[in-house]
């Protein structure tokens, strides 16, 4: 990574003063504008601060979100888009209103459009309404769960998308989405590019599984692995009242374990955590099983929980099929987990009870709880105050406690993944006191 591999494209200079100058009193100022050189450092750490001193090397930051003192878009003139696209997410819905409400309220764009279902909204073979948003509109949809747009999945044409960016006379597009939304969002800033438009392109990071690079944390991740932890606290209950009880969780993270990983954190009463990051055997003497068995035999109940893109080599039908997004469709760790157990347990006559618990649905179509639904709010007022300072491109991230902007090929370039030598592996591995390795030499 080069420092020049994190600069934002910009439709050019802004000559508009921003309407929250013009609301400011000069005895009581509300904002403090940033300036476009105003960065975030990638590594903080004095080893690179030195080495960079040595070596006269720029250091690799991110661009500092946050309102600009003069705008690109004249307000009366703007017409936005909001698009919501992939699988539901915890704050969907608080995302859409506060962007509506910063439009509104803070800026006094009155144009709004919100695209149903996706980027298929976008294409008119679809037929899908476009509908105008306003504030009172979307007042109280964010105590509810999904999105108030709508949603689908699966890459769509991007000059028939940009044709009717153009159609609809839209300025600026919002594109709430994971990787796969916003690798499309990258593509219809090329083709707006190529035929040399000036509208903007912002991505607001959507995914569940906390696995966009360079983005600490996205929305929607805390209340997943909070609602996991009430679930897993009941799930103990159920193992702990059985003689050699298990209970067996399976939980979001398709190339991830952040979630399964947080969620064991805070209850402290997980017993084996099984992520994508690191394979393990069933069968052996360091095997899953047998370290399942030998915590049978001592305390009598145990809780596994099962990130869903877990154990996938396990499996001897290795084709892989992929959903309309493109991603693999991977097989049913749970209910494999579940029945080996049963075949292992029952060929030997060892007394046992299973409990297997899927909640993946219910938790992504939850509403946000108030730290994450906060989270959401200042995503979208940043993606407001950049957008319409004429930043394209980009996506709001999460760096050091700052918000920022990345250019959308760096946050897609590959998928964060819990460094299995880090100090949140260890900690669960102290959590839950399984061994390091459950692989046979």
């Amino acid at each position: 990574m080069e420092y020049k591999d994190f600069l934002i494209s910009s439709h050019g200079r802004g000559n508009v003063i921003s309407p929250l100058k013009q609301s400011q009193r000069v005895d009581s100022p509300v904002y403090k504008f940033v300036e476009d050189n105003e960065r975030i450092l990638y590594d903080v750490s004095v080893d690179y601060f030195n080495k960079c001193r040595e070596t006269g090397e720029i250091p690799v930051s991110f661009e500092k979100a946050g309102p600009k003192e003069n705008i690109f878009f004249e307000p009366a003139k703007t017409k936005v888009g909001i698009v919501t696209c992939g699988g539901l997410c915890p704050g969907l819905n608080s995302v859409i209103r506060s962007l509506v409400n910063q439009l509104f309220y803070r800026y006094g764009i009155s144009r709004i459009l919100g695209i149903k279902y996706g980027y298929e909204g976008l294409i008119s073979g679809y037929n899908h309404p476009v509908i105008e948003m306003t504030a009172p509109m979307v007042s109280d949809i964010h105590l509810s769960g999904g999105t108030f747009l709508g949603t689908s999945r699966g890459n769509q044409n991007v000059e028939k998308m940009v044709d009717t960016l153009e159609i609809l006379n839209i300025n600026v597009l919002f594109c709430i989405g994971g990787d796969g939304t916003l690798r499309g969002a990258h593509a219809i800033h090329e083709e707006i590019q190529k035929r040399k438009l000036k509208i903007s392109v912002a991505g607001i990071p959507k995914t569940i599984d906390n696995d966009i690079d360079l983005i600490q944390k996205s929305f929607g991740f805390e209340s997943a692995f909070s609602i996991a932890n009430d679930i897993i606290k009941n799930a103990h209950n159920e193992a702990q009242s059985a003689y050699n009880g298990i209970a067996l969780v399976k939980l979001m993270g398709r190339d991830s374990g952040f979630i399964a990983a947080s969620a064991a954190l805070a209850i402290q009463e997980v017993n084996f955590v099984l992520i994508p990051e690191i394979s393990f055997d069933l069968y052996g003497t360091r095997g899953f099983l047998k370290v399942l068995r030998k915590r049978l035999e001592e305390r009598h109940h145990a809780v596994i929980v099962v990130a869903e893109g877990a154990g996938q080599d396990l499996f001897e039908d290795t084709e892989s099929e992929k959903d309309a997004s493109g991603n693999i469709k991977h097989k049913d760790i749970g209910v494999y987990l579940k029945e080996k157990i049963r075949e292992e347990f029952d060929s030997k006559k060892f007394p046992y009870s299973i409990k297997y618990i899927d909640p993946s649905y219910i938790i992504r179509s939850a509403p946000a709880n108030a730290n994450d639904s906060k989270f959401c709010n200042l995503l979208a007022q940043n993606a407001v105050h950049a957008a319409l300072a004429g930043k394209t491109d980009f996506v709001i991230g999460y760096w050091n406690n700052e918000f920022t902007l990345i250019p959308i090929p760096m946050a897609v370039a590959k998928r964060k993944k819990i460094d299995v030598e880090g100090e949140l592996w260890w900690n669960v591995l102290e959590a839950t006191g399984q061994p390091i390795s459950m692989k046979n030499p």
